[in-house]
């Protein structure tokens, strides 16, 4: 019976004052718990300049040679090259104590095809992790993914962790393509996506070494995770588009046609009621853009976004025609009424805002399908 194989993947850059505690720590697992099984040692190194490949060589290690500068990159390439079934990645910075590392491998042996080492738990070192990111950044990264992507009893407790173990053709399935820090947040949601059997084993963090200098970017990184995790969601921008966009224009509506009226004592749907409801209407428009814009090629959009990002060339224009001419026909009434009034003071009444509202509204919409046919073109 053919052993179940394991690949360790370190990605590196420069951390020679590390790198030697890292391979220490995998080569005394692969010697003793893990003795039974066949093991294999990468470091994919991206380009460092100090001792690192040297020191990596020297200690056991298959080092491998990522052209492509990144975190996520080197990780990839690791992983791609890798010989076993399970592959487990840790950083080569010593936060993450690799003699844990069989507690990952063995809780995917029993079935997992993805296993996180939850940091967020009494083992957290003292000054392991900065209050930002313990108290502020990984909560609202791991409620927004739960959000959007999780169920009840798939739900991600620690995202920024990059202690992990998992099946590597589980992996090449999610088809991962970042190449800096989002990396960690885009295989957690694809993984999701795919339906994949998540766990969560208790792990260690440490603080950096005295003498090491981090590589992460607290605001920049944490900026590539959000716009990584909301970047596979176009039907979020959907719901929340559409959620702005039709109350505003039935609000506007209503005050245009019976405007304002005493409601419990508070008079609404007034010009100034109208005006909230306008702009209101443009950023919900503009959402529902976004998400447009990200069903470009995506499978699993909504079906309003597959029907009009499937529009064929003909009815795009004519239907744009129509809504365009339509909205101009507001706009050039508005013009109307400001003549009656000399060009001077336009009169300020809840026709002005309804024609401008129904105005913007059309033209922002067709703006807004005809970019996105424009990204489609790109991309095919």
């Amino acid at each position: 019976m053919e052993k179940t194989s394991l690949t360790f993947v370190v990605p590196c850059l420069n951390e020679e004052k590390t790198l030697p505690f890292v391979l220490e720590k995998i080569q005394r697992v692969r010697n003793e718990e893990l003795k039974n099984f066949d093991t294999e040692l990468i470091v994919s190194d991206n380009g460092s300049t100090d001792n690192s490949v040297s020191i990596a060589q020297s200690m056991g290690a298959t080092v491998l040679h990522c052209k492509q500068r990144g975190y996520g990159a080197a990780l990839d390439f690791g992983i791609r090259n890798a010989q076993g079934e399970f592959v487990i990645f840790a950083d080569a910075d010593d936060t993450y104590d690799f003699l844990e590392s069989p507690k990952l491998f063995f809780e995917a042996l029993k079935g997992f095809d993805l296993v996180i080492g939850n940091r967020l738990n009494s083992n957290l070192k003292k000054n392991a992790m900065p209050f930002l990111h313990r108290y502020i950044g990984t909560p609202v990264l791991n409620f927004i993914i739960n959000s959007l992507y999780a169920n009840k009893s798939n739900r991600i407790k620690d995202c920024n962790s990059g202690f992990r173990c998992f099946r590597k053709d589980s992996y090449l399935n999610w088809k991962i393509i970042g190449t800096g820090m989002e990396f960690a947040s885009e295989m957690l949601v694809k993984a999701l996506n795919h339906n994949a059997k998540i766990s969560h084993i208790p792990v260690t963090l440490h603080p950096d070494h005295a003498d090491r200098t981090p590589h992460l970017k607290t605001w920049r990184d944490g900026m590539r995770h959000l716009l990584q995790i909301f970047v596979e969601s176009p039907n979020f921008f959907f719901k929340f588009g559409i959620a702005l966009f039709l109350p505003s224009l039935i609000g506007i509506i209503i005050g245009w046609l019976y405007g304002p009226l005493n409601i419990w004592g508070f008079s609404i749907f007034g010009i100034h009621t109208m005006l909230i409801l306008l702009f209101a209407g443009v950023i919900g428009i503009s959402i529902f853009g976004i998400g447009l814009g990200l069903s470009v090629n995506k499978e699993n959009s909504p079906q309003l976004y597959n029907y009009l990002l499937n529009l064929s060339e003909d009815r795009l224009f004519w239907s744009s025609v129509l809504i365009l001419l339509i909205s101009f026909s507001f706009i050039v009434s508005l013009f109307i009424l400001w003549g009656r009034q000399g060009f001077s003071n336009i009169d300020f009444s809840k026709d002005t805002v309804f024609f401008v509202a129904i105005g913007t509204f059309g033209i922002e919409l067709v703006t807004t399908i005809i970019f996105s046919h424009l990204i489609k073109r790109t991309k095919s």
